[in-house]
């Protein structure tokens, strides 16, 4: 599984720790930022479940799920899940509700979408304009 952007603390999004605590998540930039996951293999994908830091009551902006086959995201890109409701982050307007974290994440299901990549970004949050992941899960089965 390859994670992007580049760095060892990407790792975090995956090493199957939900805990909010320092050192459990990454932390990226303030403005539109996303992380992408590389599951190395094309997989018919069921849900994706998401924690971004949820010690404190807040909610992200501009939470936006896509998937493809394509890397790059330039082509056969599908979008699972967008709160975006102005259009702010300039991929579509979204018409999923803004939601306050949790310990128990957001689970986004995706009912058998084909994909090898998946693309999360964000904008924010009502707290400050940094992004956090704290973990990410993808479900699914290898593509027939």
């Amino acid at each position: 599984m390859t994670i992007f952007p580049s760095s060892a603390i990407c790792s975090y999004i995956t090493d199957g720790e939900k805990d909010a605590g320092e050192g459990y998540f990454l932390e990226l930039a303030n403005g539109l930022q996303w992380v992408q996951i590389d599951l190395e293999q094309e997989a018919a994908i069921q849900a994706v479940w998401v924690w971004h830091y949820h010690s404190q009551r807040r909610a992200y902006h501009d939470v936006i799920i896509q998937l493809s086959n394509d890397p790059e995201f330039a082509s056969g890109v599908t979008t699972v899940f967008n709160n975006d409701f102005d259009n702010s982050a300039s991929l579509g307007t979204g018409s999923d509700a803004p939601y306050i974290e949790t310990q128990y994440g957001l689970l986004v299901p995706v009912a058998g979408v084909k994909g090898r990549y998946v693309r999360l970004y964000s904008q924010g949050n009502t707290s400050n304009d940094m992004n956090h992941y704290i973990e990410v899960e993808v479900f699914g089965t290898p593509a027939q």
